[in-house]
């Protein structure tokens, strides 16, 4: 009943808002990750990480690859440890949601009680807790790769070598999809933000996100470059 009491606060428009978002965050992501006949830059990519793994198997020394995967295991972890910060910030308005309750008074956006508050940072702190763990196991994931990609063998003509580095290759595709799932989740968090400011800025917000991550992955200048099969490289076959 004190739950009910709770969202009675919030009007039909703000739960239609918020499951727009969600819809949308489930939505975009399962699009980019199952293009069909369009590939997404993401679909587009891991081709490429494919290719690397091969192209690895006959570079000596393997310095370069090392670094790359160094690179992107730094990057995992910066965005991890931002989401973490991030989520301590969250807590923290939480436990000064009084403060927040002025704040609005002063700016005119609403008169609501304290709880109202409370719960649009929590679906903040959902998403970046989501990223959070992304980018976590996408950072582990990296790590395993580096595993394998160290016990393919200097011999490109030895039987382990390809197997061993298709095995490095998945991995690093799964690696690439945790963070990238990771990354849309810190977009909607930002999105998810908007609701401060009531259900329809929400509404706007979730528009404004989707064509955003719309256009990086499917009309984006990046895609028109991979997208040139005037390198040799085969079809992409997906995530």
């Amino acid at each position: 009943m004190i739950w009910m009491d709770r969202l009675s606060y919030f009007a039909t428009v703000d739960y239609a808002a918020v499951a727009l978002l969600l819809i949308c965050w489930i939505g975009i992501g399962w699009r980019i990750e199952n293009p069909g006949k369009t590939p997404s830059v993401s679909v587009l990519m891991a081709e490429y990480r494919r290719e690397w793994m091969r192209q690895m198997v006959d570079r000596n020394p393997r310095i370069f690859d090392a670094q790359v995967l160094s690179g992107l295991r730094q990057a995992t972890s910066f965005f991890a440890s931002a989401s973490m910060i991030a989520l301590g910030g969250g807590f923290a308005a939480i436990g000064n949601s009084e403060q927040l309750v002025g704040v609005a008074r002063d700016l005119r956006l609403d008169d609501s009680p304290a709880v109202v508050w409370e719960f649009k940072l929590l679906l903040t702190m959902v998403f970046l807790t989501n990223a959070f763990l992304k980018f976590v196991w996408s950072n582990r994931l990296f790590g395993y790769c580096a595993v394998l990609m160290a016990s393919v063998p200097n011999d490109g003509n030895s039987p382990y070598a390809m197997p061993r580095a298709t095995k490095a290759a998945s991995l690093n595709i799964s690696a690439a999809r945790a963070f990238n799932r990771g990354l849309r989740s810190v977009y909607f968090a930002l999105c998810s933000t908007a609701w401060l400011a009531g259900p329809w800025a929400l509404f706007i917000a979730t528009a404004f996100t989707v064509s955003v991550l719309w256009r990086r992955e499917f009309t984006s200048r990046s895609r028109s470059v991979l997208m040139e099969q005037n390198d040799g490289m085969p079809p992409p076959t997906g995530l």
